[in-house]
Protein backbone atom coordinates (compact mmCIF):
# COMPACT_ATOMS: atom_id res chain seq x y z
CA UNK A 1 0.00 0.00 0.00
CA UNK A 2 1.59 3.58 -0.78
CA UNK A 3 2.47 5.44 2.44
CA UNK A 4 -0.02 7.94 1.48
CA UNK A 5 -2.78 5.46 1.95
CA UNK A 6 -1.38 4.07 4.65
CA UNK A 7 -3.27 4.62 7.96
CA UNK A 8 -2.10 6.16 10.56
CA UNK A 9 -1.73 4.00 13.96
CA UNK A 10 -4.26 5.07 16.88
CA UNK A 11 -3.34 7.93 18.79
CA UNK A 12 -3.66 6.63 22.43
CA UNK A 13 -3.60 9.00 26.33
CA UNK A 14 -2.29 6.69 29.20
CA UNK A 15 -3.25 7.38 33.01
CA UNK A 16 -1.81 5.51 35.47
CA UNK A 17 -0.21 6.32 38.84
CA UNK A 18 2.79 4.06 38.63
CA UNK A 19 5.34 5.29 36.36
CA UNK A 20 6.40 1.37 35.77
CA UNK A 21 3.00 0.39 34.68
CA UNK A 22 2.93 3.19 32.11
CA UNK A 23 6.23 2.36 31.09
CA UNK A 24 5.34 -0.94 30.30
CA UNK A 25 2.49 -0.18 28.51
CA UNK A 26 3.40 2.23 26.24
CA UNK A 27 6.41 -0.25 25.08
CA UNK A 28 3.18 -2.50 24.69
CA UNK A 29 1.68 -0.63 22.50
CA UNK A 30 4.62 0.87 20.75
CA UNK A 31 4.96 -1.20 18.01
CA UNK A 32 1.30 -0.63 16.47
CA UNK A 33 0.14 2.90 18.54
CA UNK A 34 0.84 6.35 19.44
CA UNK A 35 1.20 7.23 22.69
CA UNK A 36 0.53 10.72 22.74
CA UNK A 37 0.61 11.31 25.81
CA UNK A 38 1.18 9.25 30.05
CA UNK A 39 -0.19 10.73 33.01
CA UNK A 40 -0.48 10.02 36.60
CA UNK A 41 -3.77 11.35 38.05
CA UNK A 42 -7.36 11.88 36.89
CA UNK A 43 -7.57 15.78 36.07
CA UNK A 44 -4.55 15.14 33.96
CA UNK A 45 -6.11 12.72 31.88
CA UNK A 46 -9.02 14.70 31.48
CA UNK A 47 -7.11 17.60 30.27
CA UNK A 48 -5.28 15.47 27.92
CA UNK A 49 -8.15 14.02 26.42
CA UNK A 50 -9.88 17.22 25.60
CA UNK A 51 -6.49 18.87 24.55
CA UNK A 52 -5.47 15.97 22.13
CA UNK A 53 -8.91 14.04 21.25
CA UNK A 54 -6.92 10.95 21.00
CA UNK A 55 -8.16 8.19 19.21
CA UNK A 56 -8.76 5.76 22.90
CA UNK A 57 -8.08 6.56 26.35
CA UNK A 58 -6.60 3.77 28.72
CA UNK A 59 -7.11 4.40 32.27
CA UNK A 60 -6.29 2.56 35.71
CA UNK A 61 -9.57 2.86 37.79
CA UNK A 62 -8.08 3.58 41.03
CA UNK A 63 -5.55 6.96 40.83
CA UNK A 64 -5.52 10.46 42.57
CA UNK A 65 -8.25 12.42 41.51
CA UNK A 66 -11.36 11.36 39.62
CA UNK A 67 -10.64 7.65 39.44
CA UNK A 68 -10.97 5.85 35.99
CA UNK A 69 -14.51 5.28 35.75
CA UNK A 70 -15.23 9.30 36.74
CA UNK A 71 -12.98 9.92 33.86
CA UNK A 72 -14.35 7.74 31.48
CA UNK A 73 -17.58 9.29 32.28
CA UNK A 74 -16.28 12.92 31.83
CA UNK A 75 -14.42 11.54 28.61
CA UNK A 76 -17.37 10.47 27.21
CA UNK A 77 -19.83 12.96 28.28
CA UNK A 78 -18.25 15.71 26.71
CA UNK A 79 -17.18 13.80 23.43
CA UNK A 80 -13.11 14.44 24.02
CA UNK A 81 -12.59 10.47 22.67
CA UNK A 82 -15.63 7.92 22.22
CA UNK A 83 -13.16 4.71 23.11
CA UNK A 84 -12.28 4.55 26.88
CA UNK A 85 -10.74 1.41 28.13
CA UNK A 86 -10.16 0.16 31.55
CA UNK A 87 -6.73 -1.10 32.33
CA UNK A 88 -7.11 -2.61 36.26
CA UNK A 89 -5.70 -5.40 38.51
CA UNK A 90 -9.43 -5.12 40.27
CA UNK A 91 -11.13 -7.87 38.60
CA UNK A 92 -14.98 -7.44 40.35
CA UNK A 93 -18.31 -7.35 38.46
CA UNK A 94 -19.31 -4.62 40.66
CA UNK A 95 -16.68 -2.75 39.26
CA UNK A 96 -16.87 -4.25 35.81
CA UNK A 97 -21.08 -3.55 35.64
CA UNK A 98 -20.13 0.10 36.61
CA UNK A 99 -17.84 0.70 33.90
CA UNK A 100 -20.80 -0.71 31.07
CA UNK A 101 -23.74 0.89 32.64
CA UNK A 102 -21.44 4.33 32.13
CA UNK A 103 -20.73 3.41 28.33
CA UNK A 104 -16.82 1.94 29.06
CA UNK A 105 -16.64 -0.63 26.50
CA UNK A 106 -13.31 -2.06 27.33
CA UNK A 107 -12.28 -3.79 30.39
CA UNK A 108 -8.94 -5.25 30.38
CA UNK A 109 -6.85 -6.72 33.74
CA UNK A 110 -3.49 -5.99 33.47
CA UNK A 111 -2.30 -9.30 33.58
CA UNK A 112 -4.03 -10.31 30.74
CA UNK A 113 -2.76 -6.86 28.69
CA UNK A 114 0.20 -8.50 26.58
CA UNK A 115 -2.16 -10.40 25.47
CA UNK A 116 -5.33 -8.44 24.99
CA UNK A 117 -4.89 -5.04 24.93
CA UNK A 118 -4.68 -4.53 21.34
CA UNK A 119 -7.60 -6.48 20.57
CA UNK A 120 -9.54 -4.60 22.77
CA UNK A 121 -8.18 -0.93 21.49
CA UNK A 122 -9.56 -1.94 17.93
CA UNK A 123 -12.84 -3.31 19.56
CA UNK A 124 -13.24 -0.67 21.41
CA UNK A 125 -12.40 2.26 18.48
CA UNK A 126 -14.93 0.20 16.13
CA UNK A 127 -17.58 0.50 18.80
CA UNK A 128 -17.68 -2.82 19.98
CA UNK A 129 -17.33 -3.65 23.49
CA UNK A 130 -14.73 -5.26 24.54
CA UNK A 131 -13.82 -7.47 28.31
CA UNK A 132 -10.87 -9.67 29.15
CA UNK A 133 -11.60 -13.22 28.87
CA UNK A 134 -10.48 -13.72 32.27
CA UNK A 135 -12.60 -11.16 33.91
CA UNK A 136 -15.55 -12.34 36.04
CA UNK A 137 -18.56 -10.92 33.87
CA UNK A 138 -21.55 -9.15 35.47
CA UNK A 139 -24.71 -10.95 34.34
CA UNK A 140 -25.80 -8.20 32.19
CA UNK A 141 -22.75 -8.06 29.98
CA UNK A 142 -22.33 -9.26 27.12
CA UNK A 143 -18.96 -9.90 25.19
Amino acid sequence: MPESQARRPYRIVLADDHADILEEVRCLLAPDFDVVRAVKEGLALIDAAAELRPDAVICDIYMPGPNGIECGVQILQRRFCDAVILLSMYNQPHLVSKAIEEGIRGYVLKEDAGAELTAAIYAVVAGRQYLSHGVRRPVSATP
